[in-house]
């Protein structure tokens, strides 16, 4: 194998961090009708709660945000995604619309736990 072909079978760097909901969600080019490019990311799909280890389960209470959720039990605000994954819901609203709805806590699928090892 040549170096080119080896650096062109290397994924693409993504543009997001590992941290984001978007890591890893492939980046395609639409072709306008004038030729311009214009990138979008493809479609994420929600991955099977059943990978996911459960962590914690809350049970929402009036006040509860998905964000202040996610810092709680996840140390990170910004983590809100992995608590809607695991519930599974596309819109984070929906998790603490309904005062006495449970939800799951999850840890990452990243990391080794019943449901995921």
């Amino acid at each position: 194998m040549t170096i080119d072909n080896a650096l062109n079978a290397l994924p693409a760097a993504s543009p997001y961090p590992l941290t984001s909901r978007y890591h890893g969600v492939p980046v395609a080019l639409h072709a306008e009708a004038d030729g311009r490019q214009v990138p979008y990311l493809r479609r994420r799909l929600l991955p099977s709660a059943d990978g996911l280890t459960p962590l914690a389960e809350h049970t929402v209470g009036a006040g509860d945000r998905p964000d202040l959720l996610a810092y709680r039990y996840l140390g990170s605000a910004d983590q809100w995604w992995r608590i809607a994954d695991a519930n599974p819901v596309l819109d984070p609203r929906e998790l603490t619309a309904t005062p006495g709805r449970r939800l799951v806590v999850a840890l990452p699928g990243a990391v080794p736990g019943v449901g995921n090892a």
